[in-house]
């Protein structure tokens, strides 16, 4: 725990002031790649969390008030999901491929 509140730390300050003080933690840049990369798939899965729960309300709400346009508006809302979802997918391949 201690050494993920120094890198909690690092990251927020200028990692080039404290270089020399990196190497004798024994963070690293390459452990600063991997917490940022889980931060980054973190705020991805959010992202896409949030547009899905808001394009699931607003497809529903329009069923809801003309249960008739169901079909209209169903195909569109698995379109939007997979192209959100592709997004969260593509995130996460990004940063394996970044490390």
């Amino acid at each position: 725990m201690k050494k993920l509140s120094y890198a909690l730390f690092l990251m927020l300050v200028s990692i080039p002031a404290f270089a020399e003080g990196a190497a004798a933690t024994g963070i690293t840049d390459k452990g600063l790649l991997y917490i940022a990369g889980v931060f980054g798939v973190g705020l991805a899965a959010l992202g896409g969390t949030t547009a899905q729960s808001r394009a699931a309300s607003v497809a529903l709400e329009g069923i809801a008030r003309n249960p008739g346009a169901a079909d209209k508006i169903f195909t569109p809302m698995l379109l939007s999901f997979a192209l959100i979802e592709s997004l969260v997918i593509f995130t996460l391949v990004s940063i394996f491929l970044v490390k």
